[in-house]
């Protein structure tokens, strides 16, 4: 995993879903922090750029609203602020895929009497099936 990812990824699962997690409209990463948490030594434009990718802010469904910091705007001490932009849960590699499809059908179940109705329904229509012709279509 190339270091830009590991920023994004340390950035969504450190700040970006805990702030979601308690409903916050906004919050803010410091790059120092981030240079700290990774341990990632002379790595301060790498942490800077990553946090302010489109790829980043799409991924998590932000906007970035404000940059602090010396003008070079590559120091610890610079700080972003995100807003979260709608209800959107954020997608991308770093969201679970099994989270994604949790309930995905759901509601197909339900119209069908449950999970275990349906199961029945499916048994019983490929044992019909294999009864009158003898064999497996």
């Amino acid at each position: 995993m190339r270091n830009a990812d590991v920023i994004r990824l340390h950035g969504r699962e450190k700040y970006v879903l805990p702030a979601r997690a308690r409903k916050e409209s906004r919050f803010s990463i410091r790059a120092g922090d981030v240079v700290r948490d990774l341990k990632l030594i002379d790595r301060i434009p790498a942490v800077c750029s990553a946090l302010q990718t489109r790829e980043f802010l799409r991924a998590n469904n932000l906007r970035l609203v404000e940059k602090s910091g010396p003008p070079s705007g590559k120091s610890t001490t610079v700080t972003y602020t995100y807003e979260f932009l709608g209800d959107a849960q954020p997608s991308g590699p770093g969201q679970d895929a099994w989270e994604r499809l949790r309930g995905a059908l759901k509601d197909v179940f339900a119209e069908l009497g449950g999970g275990e109705a349906y199961l029945r329904a499916e048994r019983a229509s490929f044992n019909e099936t294999i009864d009158r012709s003898g064999n497996r279509k």
